[in-house]
This record gives C-alpha cells, sequence and structure tokens, in this order.
C-alpha cells in the first residue's frame, strides 16, 4: 500500500519512512510529486493545518496522505512560535534564523522559565472518509546555545532532560525513540489498521 507523506523536508520524510519500515507500507512524499501546487497553512492550530494539508492532496490524488504540522510551544513567550514554528522567522524557512529568534526572544528569561514542548499532530486522510487525528507531546527546556549537529529545526535548542541531551545530539535512531512526533505516530498506529480497513 502506497501512503504519501506530506512534506518536502527531508528530515521529516526520514523520520516517517524509519516509523512506517516495520510495516511494509511504500513511501512516498511530495517530493516525488513536484507539479503539486503548495497547500496553503491557513489554520491557527496544528490539526487545522495537518488537515487541510492531508485533506487536500488525498483529495486530489485519491491515496492515503498523511501529513504532520509540529511546532515549538514555549509557555512564558505566551505559545509561539507554535504554529508558525517553521517561518518564525520569515520567509524563506531558515532554520538557523528561527532558531537565532527564538534565543533572542528568551534572552530576557531565566533558565527557569525556559520550558518548552513540542507538539506533533498528525493527520491521515483518504478521499471521502473520516479523517483520523492523532497527537503527540514531549517537554524539556530550550538551551541559552545550540547543541549537537543531527537533527532539524529547534533540535539543536531542545534539551531532553531524560536523555540529558539536545535532541540535535541524540541522532536519528534515539529520537525516533521518544520524538513527539513517535509518540503521536505510537497513537496513529493503535487506530491506523482499524481506519485502513474501514476504506475498503
Amino acid at each position: 500500500m502506497k501512503i504519501l507523506v506530506a512534506s518536502h523536508n527531508q528530515g521529516k520524510i526520514k523520520e516517517f519512512e524509519h516509523l512506517f519500515e516495520p510495516y511494509g507500507y511504500e513511501i512516498v512524499s511530495l517530493l516525488d510529486y513536484p507539479e503539486l501546487e503548495e497547500v496553503e497553512e491557513t489554520g491557527t492550530t496544528f490539526e487545522a493545518n495537518a488537515r487541510l494539508k492531508a485533506e487536500t492532496i488525498a483529495n486530489h490524488l485519491g491515496i492515503i496522505v498523511i501529513a504532520d504540522d509540529s511546532g515549538l510551544v514555549v509557555d512564558d513567550l505566551n505559545g509561539e512560535p507554535g504554529v508558525y514554528s517553521a517561518r518564525y522567522s520569515g520567509d524563506p524557512k531558515d532554520d538557523h534564523r528561527n532558531n537565532q529568534k527564538l534565543l533572542s526572544e528568551l534572552a530576557k528569561l531565566p533558565n527557569s522559565e525556559r520550558k518548552a514542548h513540542f507538539v506533533s499532530c498528525i493527520v491521515a486522510a483518504y478521499p471521502n472518509h473520516e479523517s483520523l487525528v492523532v497527537e503527540g507531546h514531549v517537554h524539556g527546556i530550550i538551551l541559552s546555545k545550540e547543541q549537537g549537529t543531527d537533527g532539524f529545526g529547534y533540535d539543536p535548542l531542545f534539551y531532553y532532560p531524560e536523555k540529558k541531551a539536545s535532541f540535535a545530539e541524540l541522532g536519528l535512531e534515539e529520537k525516533n525513540k521518544v520524538s513527539h512526533r513517535v509518540v503521536a505516530f505510537k497513537h496513529l498506529m493503535k487506530e491506523f489498521p482499524k481506519w485502513v480497513e474501514g476504506l475498503k
């Protein structure tokens, strides 16, 4: 069975390929469909954006589409960057610039107020069927400087206390045991086989 992961982000696609590997599905991504128009992420919640991507592309291609909208929520920044995580410092998307903006926003806060959590909302969609929606969270602290070279996005700044390391220091295999996306993915796979059965 073919499943399209609605992303151009190679880091994210790699994570999904790794997660889906044991299940034997064929994974493709938006990189395989360069002719598809970008879906505008106009939602104000992670679920709204994930639904927009998954449902729009599923209806267009007639296949199962999985979209994840994820981001970093910093409690003492009123939930920023939130749904704007990827474009926090403006267009075009730039991980390094986003990290620098976050550091400057947090510069005035003591370490005790640098708590944050990653959110991943995954939506599985198929034409004319109710979408499957799940969510995963992981809690940590924002560092005062980047640590580690693996991962993408805010991984170098997100310190995960249980592993005493930033997400960028963990490596893909370790990160995939604990990340917000894997928490959401576990919820997804509890429901996914039954949901797929209902598509027939």
